[in-house]
């Protein structure tokens, strides 16, 4: 056996038994470069001396397959894992953000109209406070202490 070319056309057969007898039902190609990845590591390492190549070729490629089948386990399920993970996170946070939202929605209520006009217009409008003074026809610095006002309201009302 001088080329290995000629070894690895003598073998696919073999290992399309040991992807058919370990079950493998998808990624087949994945499995068979798995398979002569591992018959080519056994022709480099194997000794005349020791015995035929065929079964060593044979443990080999079913060894070779069976280490890729526990490492695609082990992914799946540190994949699986941190799906868990994130799932649990983001229905955490879920959670949280609707009882907050309530609780917003609820101390909103509480603001007089003028404050929730301001409270639209620099927070979901997003407009400057030159914008927002000039709309509601006062300086900045009684927009800053009008929404510093509204603020501490709100902070009130969601911590009771």
């Amino acid at each position: 056996m001088t080329d290995f070319e000629d070894v690895l056309m003598q073998f696919e057969p073999m290992i399309s038994a040991c992807i058919r007898k370990l079950s493998i039902y998808k990624i087949h190609e994945l499995y068979r470069q798995a398979g002569r990845i591992a018959l080519w590591k056994a022709w480099v390492k194997f000794d005349v001396e020791k015995g035929d190549f065929a079964p060593y070729a044979y443990r080999s490629i079913y060894g070779g397959m069976l280490d890729e089948l526990k490492r695609e386990k082990r992914q799946e399920e540190q994949v699986d894992l941190v799906e868990d993970e994130k799932l649990a996170f983001l229905l955490e946070k879920s959670l949280v953000t609707s009882l907050l939202r309530e609780d917003l929605e609820i101390a909103i209520e509480s603001l007089q109209s003028r404050e929730r006009e301001l409270l639209m217009w620099i927070f979901v409008e997003g407009i400057s406070l030159q914008q927002a003074a000039n709309r509601a026809g006062i300086t900045i610095p009684g927009i800053k202490k009008r929404r510093e006002r509204m603020l501490v309201k709100l902070r009130e009302r969601i911590e009771k």
